[in-house]
């Protein structure tokens, strides 16, 4: 595994807008249980992105509700796969931004952008034809990680660079990750910028379910399913958290239709996840005969493996705020959850239709041959 745990962290809002679609058709979670009622209102969205993870979900959902849906991006990610009913203006947020002038929306849903200059660029055209905007964040936004419980007032991580609005993908790409956080909060302060009052801000953690080519989160539902013993790490009571891409993007919708402004952070669930619930209740999912031997963060430090084990985050270490944020604000304003069931068995079933070589080069957790080697190495202590 060539990038840490750390890094997919870091990157885990940028799976909003690179991925593929994964639908499940169905009613969202909220309607289920009946705390949505249609909008008063059609409203005219453009989703800078739309084609990605969440994207396509912000899509469906919007037109379900009776929306008018413009997307704007260069037209490589799945292309033909849209709606018919969804317009597509074709360009490029390096620079490539003419189909957005001389066009007017409601709402601006800014799903990809990790760079300030995309924001500012986009905002500058955007200003005065659209009434509001929507930036997709990160929890990854905060300064101190290691905050137990950070609700939306918590101090935002700084930029000190040279020049934020100079900075690429091409960086962060060259290893300098710690970069994402600060241009991630730069990025808000330039859609605040120019559009003052008028900015919802939303902060997501590990962004999940079918369609998430990071396999962060696929990696334990596969893995519980094939069965046997299963290297879990830390302790059954650590906590995680998570959240569906289908939950994360009709909450969107539904927050545009309110009018919603302001940050808020958007993970979950509402009540504590743990690691050993979430790998318990995979197993009941799949019907495993799975059993999960919990070896400490130290003896996975000691190996050099703890890097490779995702979603779970170690209670000893500098980043258990990642996994214990406030999202009270957010509950208050209609976001609603999955069962953890639903996610692993549309995750699954989405897995199960790539490629059989795509099936085999998981891109997060660590091979069977690396997993058996550590659980001897672990059973020779004796614990």
């Amino acid at each position: 595994m060539s990038t840490t745990r750390r890094t997919f962290l870091k990157l885990s809002a940028m799976a909003g807008g690179a991925a593929g679609l994964g639908l499940i058709p169905g009613l969202s979670a909220a309607e289920a249980i009946g705390k949505t009622t249609m909008p008063a209102k059609s409203l005219r969205i453009l989703i800078l992105g739309g084609t990605g993870f969440t994207g396509p979900f912000q899509v469906r959902y919007a037109l379900r509700r009776g929306h008018k849906v413009t997307v704007f991006n260069r037209g490589r990610t799945h292309p033909g796969e849209l709606p018919k009913e969804v317009e597509q203006l074709l360009g490029d947020r390096n620079g490539k931004l003419d189909a957005l002038k001389g066009r007017t929306w409601d709402v601006v849903i800014d799903n990809p952008a990790t760079l300030p200059v995309w924001v500012r660029d986009a905002a500058q055209i955007l200003k005065g034809n659209a009434d509001r905007y929507v930036f997709i964040s990160s929890i990854s936004c905060y300064a101190d990680t290691s905050k137990v419980g950070m609700d939306e007032s918590a101090p935002l991580a700084k930029y000190t660079g040279p020049d934020a609005m100079k900075e690429t993908n091409a960086t962060m790409r060259a290893g300098n990750f710690a970069l994402f956080g600060p241009l991630k909060a730069q990025s808000e302060a330039e859609a605040e910028k120019w559009f003052p009052g008028k900015a919802l801000i939303i902060r997501p953690g590990y962004i999940v379910g079918p369609g998430d080519e990071s396999d962060r989160f696929t990696y334990w539902p596969v893995r519980v399913e094939r069965g046997g013993e299963v290297l879990a790490p830390g302790a059954p009571g650590d906590p995680i958290q998570i959240i569906d891409a289908r939950d994360l993007a009709e909450w969107t919708i539904r927050m545009v239709e309110q009018g919603a402004t302001g940050p808020f952070n958007a993970v979950g669930p509402k009540s504590k996840l743990t690691i050993g619930h979430m790998l318990d209740d995979m197993k009941k999912t799949t019907s495993s005969d799975a059993h999960f031997t919990w070896v400490d963060d130290k003896f996975l430090t000691d190996h050099k493996i703890i890097d490779d084990i995702p979603i779970w985050t170690s209670t000893h270490g500098p980043e258990i705020g990642y996994s214990t944020v406030n999202i009270n604000k957010a509950v208050r304003k209609g976001l609603t959850f999955r069962p953890l069931s639903e996610t692993t068995r549309a995750t699954l079933e989405w897995f199960r239709k790539q490629t059989p070589d795509r099936q085999t080069k998981m891109r997060a957790g660590f091979t069977a041959q690396r997993e058996a080697e550590v659980l001897a190495a672990w059973h020779k202590t004796g614990k």
